[in-house]
């Protein structure tokens, strides 16, 4: 069987990234790549959003930018401007034919279904898979959107939701988000925060139905494009190997206390590709542990009193967006940090530093 100087496996969000940053970089021109992904054919499948914090190679894919932003609780909402920091979403069918057709150009790289199909032992590995089971004792943000179009001019364009928390909690936390890309066209998702192992909770159909017939007062519309998932809010366990590094969420590229992982995982691939020559001996590029202390409170205080979340993040975003946005966003200096801190009530995040 064929050896390969570098393996990708998982040709995904995180695997594709990295590939693509390498061989723009020229980091692939005497190096050979195997990129390990099952399926046959790329197709839209994901939408990713983010504040734009840092610069990224996908520019040409983002489908929609927004400087204004809304959150809202019931009977209060809060109207938000991020003009420094536009939020933004990328289509995933238009990334993947991005990638794939700048790295067809490189005969140095190859696709494989399966890991059996190639020789390991003396290769590089980038993995994005993760090995350990199913977690359904942790806490999960776990989400299923449609995009929809209507007979009539039906959204605002120009603002979008981030998060509105009024709708049935059912003793978790749960709210919608609105992208919308058009007076007629929006991305409208059920987003839970809450353990994976309560399936009254997976009725997504109903709940976005009655979303969209009961809040935003929408009759007559038409789904267009539906897609679901879940992101761990937790770190996974893989066990730690030689000539081996984790990319994506399993590498720890998710926001635990906000699941975004897009920019995180473009941050990876630029630290890896500035030191592919010595990876083997290059220090693991990891979220800031302030971040990671933090989050942990965070997410002890959505387990024990999710009734307080919707209030908690409104509260939250009372402060300076760009400076909100930047905590999210891994970004914020300690100033910024105690800014946040000082919303939060103080009592339930000290108990949550003993539970």
């Amino acid at each position: 069987m064929r050896e390969f100087d570098y393996i990708i496996i998982g040709g995904g969000c995180a695997g594709l990234s990295l590939a693509y940053e390498l061989e723009i970089h020229n980091k692939l021109k005497n190096k050979t790549l195997a990129i390990i992904e099952p399926r046959e054919d790329y197709v839209r499948d994901k939408t990713w959003s983010f504040w734009k914090v840092h610069p990224h190679n996908f520019d040409d894919c983002v489908k929609k930018t927004w400087n204004n932003f809304s959150i809202n609780i019931p009977k209060k909402t809060n109207f938000l401007e991020c003009q420094d920091y536009p939020y933004q979403t990328i289509d995933s069918g238009l990334f993947y034919k991005k990638i794939n057709k700048k790295l067809k150009e490189n005969k140095n790289i190859f696709f494989f279904n399966n890991l059996n199909d190639i020789k390991v032992q003396n290769s590089f590995v980038f993995n994005s898979v993760s090995l350990s089971k199913n977690n359904t004792q942790n806490l999960w943000q776990h989400f299923c959107g449609v995009e929809i179009r209507t007979q009539n001019n039906s959204f605002d364009e120009k603002i979008f939701n981030l998060m509105d928390f009024d709708c049935d909690q059912r003793e978790s936390v749960h709210f919608f988000y609105t992208l919308p890309y058009s007076k007629k066209e929006a991305l409208v998702e059920t987003t839970w925060l809450s353990k994976m192992n309560d399936n009254s909770k997976k009725d997504y159909d109903k709940q976005i139905r009655d979303y969209l017939e009961e809040n935003l007062k929408l009759k007559n519309y038409e789904i267009k494009y539906r897609e679901k998932g879940a992101i761990p809010l937790f770190f996974q366990s893989n066990k730690n190997q030689k000539n081996r590094i984790d990319i994506g969420t399993v590498g720890g590229m998710t926001r635990l206390s906000t699941g975004y992982t897009f920019l995180n995982i473009q941050q990876h691939s630029k630290y890896i590709r500035k030191n592919i020559e010595n990876i083997k001996n290059t220090k693991k590029f990891k979220i800031s542990k302030k971040y990671q202390f933090l989050d942990k409170i965070f997410l002890k205080v959505i387990e024990k009193h999710p009734e307080k979340m919707p209030d908690i993040f409104f509260k939250m975003f009372q402060t300076s967006p760009k400076t909100v946005i930047k905590f999210l966003s891994n970004n914020s200096n300690v100033l910024e940090d105690l800014k946040i801190v000082s919303k939060m009530p103080k009592w339930t995040f000290i108990k949550a530093l003993f539970y």
